[in-house]
């Protein structure tokens, strides 16, 4: 692959949600000439990845949030809803959508989604400065060697129109300066379906066009089964109930947990709660330890029901887990690595279920089918052992109850995603090298994700930075969990990636432009340089910080050019401080990276809500302010 210029290349392996999002970070970000590209194995899932690309997501597939909570920038939460009903191009869109008013609280489809990232994208490279370019390119990496120069990647490519008798995918080795992993989601191979992983009435892809397809098809008498019973599944079920199915379907599900829908006109909140102090004491044991989850957890929600009554029922238990996250990390220290493993397997349904919900416009569906006696949706609660054909061609699905076993038969079996969090059993050659190699190490206290720095850089077997190279997404959720205290799918999804966005992009270019000028290591001293800074002149200080917070956020370069000259007049006014270097362009780029971190930190604070947020930062505008 040619080079466009003498300048730093990034590479982002993953061209999904968290890919997508990082390069309109850095787009936006990167003040000098940068070369990012956005490398993605599969064309239909750029700017959406499996969560949101078209083919897998029929129109009646929406969020499980909110559409207000679906903005790509924590820092303009309507940009999502004010992209749908003003930008979205719906010449194609079928009814209701195609008039469709959509409004915060309310649903919107899944499959939109691209198109709103796809126009983001596409306005961060309009809106870049020169010579920071964007290059698209189809590949899978498959392999990386770390060395003084940066990191070799080498990528493979099938040729256009496929490979053909005798020919092997073309190789491409490609030097970046830095590189992102946003690679999403692996799947686990379901032993239990071992037999059936071929058969016609075995979906194991249900965001798939060849899954959606078989669900289309199905006969509205047939009997389905569902293996699991997270928001997934009720997409499945959703869409099977809304084309009219008749037949019975079988939710199975090991814990029999079952989502709640959001109130109408739910809006996020952040509760300002006591800390659980008996969660901080030693861990002795399990029973002892989840007898003082029980007692802090009914404490917890007691004093919200009682001191806010505001909340609606529903999602006191909400409220209860955002207010705990920023206890948990200290509490979840005490507890044993083995021991946390397993109570992040035995609980981790039960608390996606209380740390987010769905909108009525996919539960109220399901509901209705679950509550009568002789409805067609029926929650099984019990492990599957196996999945069997029969000779009718219909599949059998065994289930290990608590006191009895099931045979259900089935005309369709549904897997939903049986996600694999341990990396060490992924089985793709990039994760296989990687570890290999030591450039990556399994995340060791939970199990889920990999070893990375607080800057999201990964870390080698003896805990020390592999290379420039940096994970966004999913492969982040051990961290998350143990480093932030988020629980549930918050520890991975667009929430999370949200803010791992802002930092990477920020570190990643912070990185780059002190290798031109500054030794890296100096902001290893970065507190003792932001306390310096603020002695020397607090208010200059807390000024440039300010507007670079706002150049940040900023989507017109003509702005953000104008704010980087403020920023940089600020900071020249601060004056001169002993512990920095005397040469002037070496200590302003070092102070500009001290200002920018303070931004960052402002900007991914999730001690608030968005909207509370734009408040504090001075970006709310007339449209925040009526709410």
């Amino acid at each position: 692959m040619s080079r466009t210029g003498i300048c730093p290349r990034v590479l982002i392996v993953g061209a999904g949600l968290a890919g997508t999002a990082t390069a309109i970070r850095m787009l936006r970000f990167a003040r000098r000439p940068l070369e990012i590209v956005l490398l993605e194995r599969r064309a239909d899932y750029r700017s959406a990845g499996v969560a949101y690309h078209r083919d897998g997501n029929p129109w009646d597939h929406v969020f499980n949030i909110q559409a207000g909570r679906m903005s790509a920038f924590r820092e303009d939460v309507h940009d999502f809803v004010r992209w749908a009903n003003r930008e979205a191009d719906r010449r194609d869109w079928p009814e209701p959508w195609a008039e469709f008013e959509f409004v915060e609280q309310g649903p919107a489809p899944r499959r939109i989604f691209q198109d709103y990232l796809t126009d983001r994208l596409a306005e961060a490279r309009r809106e870049a400065c020169p010579g920071v370019v964007l290059v698209e390119m189809d590949g899978e990496a498959v392999d990386m060697d770390v060395h003084s120069t940066g990191v070799d990647v080498t990528v493979r490519q099938l040729p256009e129109g496929g490979l053909k008798v005798g020919q092997g995918p073309d190789v491409t080795v490609l030097l970046a300066g830095h590189v992102v992993l946003a690679t999403g989601l692996e799947l686990r191979e379901p032993p239990f379906a071992a037999e059936v992983l071929a058969h016609a009435s075995f979906v194991r892809h249900p965001y798939s066009a060849a899954g959606v397809r078989k669900l289309a098809a199905l006969p509205p008498e047939a009997t389905v089964a569902i293996v699991g019973s997270v928001l997934s599944a009720y997409d499945s079920a959703g869409l099977l109930l809304r084309q009219g199915h008749t037949g019975r379907i079988h939710l199975i599900s090991k814990t029999g947990t079952v989502f709640r829908a959001y109130p109408g006109g739910h809006e996020h909140g952040v509760l300002q709660l006591p800390c659980p102090r008996t969660l901080l004491e030693p861990y002795r044991n399990r029973e002892e330890f989840l007898a003082r989850v029980r007692t802090e957890w009914e404490t917890a929600r007691s004093a919200v029901v009682r001191e806010h009554p505001e909340v609606d029922p529903m999602v006191v238990a909400e409220r209860v887990a955002k207010a705990w996250e920023p206890h948990l990390p200290e509490a979840i220290e005490r507890i044993p690595s083995a021991e946390l493993r397993s109570l992040l397997d035995e609980f981790g349904t039960a608390i996606a279920a209380i740390r987010v919900g769905a909108v009525e416009y996919t539960m109220a569906v399901i509901e209705r089918a679950m509550h009568p006696a002789d409805g067609p949706v029926e929650l099984l609660v019990g492990k599957v052992e196996r999945i069997t054909p029969v000779g009718s061609g219909r599949l059998v699905v065994s289930v290990a109850a608590s006191e009895e076993k099931h045979a259900v038969e089935a005309d369709l079996v549904v897997s939903n995603f049986g996600r694999e969090w341990d990396y060490g059993r992924v089985g793709q050659s990039l994760w296989r090298n990687l570890l290999r190699k030591g450039m990556a190490v399994p995340h060791e206290r939970t199990g889920r994700g990999l070893e990375v720095d607080d800057q999201g850089v990964l870390l080698d077997p003896d805990g020390e930075p592999a290379g420039p190279i940096s994970a966004v997404g999913v492969l982040r959720e051990g961290d998350e969990i143990v480093r932030n205290g988020r629980t549930g799918a918050f520890a991975f999804n667009l929430a999370a990636i949200k803010n791992q966005s802002i930092a990477v992009a920020a570190c990643v270019i912070e990185r780059l432009e002190l290798q031109e000028g500054v030794a890296a290591e100096n902001m290893t001293h970065r507190q003792k340089l932001v306390s310096n800074m603020e002695e020397a002149n607090r208010a200059g200080f807390e000024d440039a910080v300010d507007l670079e917070v706002r150049r940040l956020a900023a989507r017109a370069r003509s702005e953000r050019e104008l704010l980087d000259s403020r920023v940089d007049a600020r900071i020249r006014s601060i004056g001169e401080i002993p512990t920095l270097p005397l040469d002037a362009s070496r200590r302003d780029r070092l102070m500009r990276a001290v200002v920018n971190r303070a931004a960052v930190e402002r900007l991914t604070d999730v001690s608030v809500t968005p909207r509370q947020l734009r408040r504090q930062l001075g970006l709310a505008n007339a449209e925040d302010l009526e709410e």
